[in-house]
């Protein structure tokens, strides 16, 4: 097996006494991020605005209380991020709105956080700390139904819903100000990512979330459709590993990679059926798709992410069965705090 470059002993050397910024610090991602580059001995400042509707949970820093500051704030405020960027060495853009039908719910709203306020950390970064290094948590979203399979990062954009068009603009201008302003900066367009520390009560991060709910409640899994749709998945640790690995090597500046699976995609049927087996117990059920997520469903997506590999030398290390194995150890233990 070809190992990621990025062991635990270069990470520590890598990021030890580096003071890091990280946006959407107590979500999913940037938790498990945060708890990594604790371990590594940096200087952690997590900002997040804690809004109900969103992905960050104090929970997520259990254990970690003491070895970060959190500056509960919205990155919206760009008189906060004019304070908040200097004196970073790297800062971790993982700040958004995920939820695709909240994007068209409402899209002003998703316009702010995906575009205004990407555009307010890039002009706080240009005026207060043009040295800094960013790495920017995109996603595949924008690339809407697949013209073709594997997508890779040549794939026409094509959007199908509000957000998808938002996140698009908002990794834009982070390229604009790399190649304009030197301003480094990287975009990981992550697939579904799914792991501890993820949002369950909903379907607003992944539909992956609500499925581990289910299953772990006893209640049936619900899957849309006729549940061929094929997808890919990335287990939290490996995109932590990419967004280090996007933040270590200058090859990377001005650069976007697809994140993806080293495993062939899988049915949404043939998941169900996987999580069920792993949970030792469930059931999975079809229904017909509702008009609302219908109308901005993508069909097939699986990525080509030949290039990170090619490039930095990223490759998923964690399969999915045992990932999703350790998913349900995780919200076995700790599901009251993510109901």
């Amino acid at each position: 097996m070809i190992m990621n470059p990025l062991t635990s002993s270069l990470a520590e050397m890598a990021f030890k006494n580096k003071r890091v910024l990280v946006t959407g610090g107590l979500g999913f991602v940037g938790s498990n991020l945060a708890r990594r580059l604790a371990d590594a001995g940096a200087h952690l400042m997590l900002v997040d605005s804690l809004i109900p509707d969103y992905g960050g949970n104090l929970f997520n820093l259990d254990g970690y209380e003491q070895r970060v500051t959190v500056n509960i704030a919205d990155v919206r405020d760009e008189y906060s991020m004019d304070y908040l960027v200097q004196g970073q060495d790297l800062l971790f853009n993982l700040a958004g709105q995920t939820s695709h039908l909240d994007s068209m719910r409402d899209p002003y709203t998703d316009l702010d956080i995906n575009v205004r306020s990407q555009l307010s950390i890039l002009e706080a970064c240009r005026k207060k700390n043009p040295g800094i290094k960013i790495v920017y948590a995109s996603t595949r979203q924008f690339y809407g139904k697949p013209d073709y399979l594997p997508v890779d990062e040549r794939h026409l954009l094509h959007p199908t819903d509000v957000n998808g068009i938002n996140k698009m603009a908002g990794e834009w201008y982070h390229i604009v100000y790399n190649n304009v302003y030197g301003i480094r900066a990287t975009s990981l367009r992550l697939t579904n990512t799914y792991g501890p520390r993820m949002r369950v009560k909903d379907a607003r991060q992944t539909f992956l979330g609500i499925w581990l709910k289910q299953v772990l409640s006893g209640e049936p899994i619900v899957v849309y459709g006729d549940g061929q749709q094929l997808r890919d998945f990335n287990y939290v640790d490996d995109v932590v590993e990419a967004l280090l690995i996007a933040a270590l090597d200058a090859r990377a500046d001005g650069q976007v990679y697809n994140l993806g699976s080293a495993e062939p995609p899988i049915s949404l049927n043939d998941l169900a059926q996987l999580l069920i087996e792993t949970n030792t117990a469930g059931e999975y059920r079809r229904i017909p798709f509702p008009h609302d997520r219908k109308a901005i469903d993508i069909g097939d997506y699986y990525a080509d992410c030949s290039k990170i590999r090619r490039e930095l030398g990223w490759i998923p290390q964690v399969p999915l069965a045992e990932g999703l194995r350790r998913s349900l150890d995780y919200f076995r233990r700790h599901l009251p705090y993510y109901r």
